[in-house]
């Protein structure tokens, strides 16, 4: 196979903000072409999870979302802190932030890109077991969250429904229930 790499020969920040940092390179590519300006947006990674209650319940959040004027559905999850170790903890901070709820038991699932073209980071997917209410929710400037506990059955048709209109979030459900042995996958 080729190598289909590119060298970056120089970088520029255009904005460089809390919740905004975007640079543009200039790339050769490996036939000689370069490309400028090639614009990323620089994220931090994120994690989501399909949390599940002692009870059996999933955890899903309903929130608005400015950029779209919508309320939709969710699961937890949020951006990795400079704070965090690891990826799990990470998971473990936003669960408690976001739902009050601890779990017992966190597996990692696999991860995901928004856009591999533009966007330096990856969402990555947990399923929590074994939750349980040990706080109130502790919400992130610009966070109002509801919390709901539904059955696998109800998650499912929200994403049926379109209801869940997040992309990395409907993957997580689909690599969960493919985990849990909710959903086959069938070529």
């Amino acid at each position: 196979m080729r190598d289909l790499s590119w060298k970056q020969l120089s970088s520029e920040y255009l904005i460089k903000d809390t919740w905004a940092t975007v640079r543009a390179d200039s790339c050769l590519r490996q036939d000689g072409k370069v490309l400028e300006p090639y614009y990323v947006y620089e994220f931090p990674d994120w994690v989501t999870a399909f949390a599940i209650t002692t009870e059996g319940k999933v955890i899903v959040e309903r929130q608005y979302r400015y950029a779209l004027n919508a309320t939709h559905f969710e699961m937890p999850g949020g951006c990795v802190d400079a704070s965090d170790a690891t990826l799990e903890d990470a998971i473990k901070r936003e669960l408690l932030e976001e739902t009050g709820y601890a779990f017992e038991h966190y597996e990692y699932i696999g991860n995901a890109s928004a856009n591999p073209s533009t966007n330096s980071n990856l969402m990555h997917f947990f399923i929590a077991t074994g939750g349980k209410k040990i706080a109130e929710q502790q919400f992130d400037e610009g966070e109002d969250i509801e919390v709901y506990f539904m059955t696998i059955e109800e998650v499912i048709e929200l994403v049926k429904s379109n209801q869940i209109i997040q992309s990395m979030h409907q993957e997580l459900i689909m690599k969960a229930l493919l985990k849990l042995g909710k959903m086959k996958y069938v070529i």
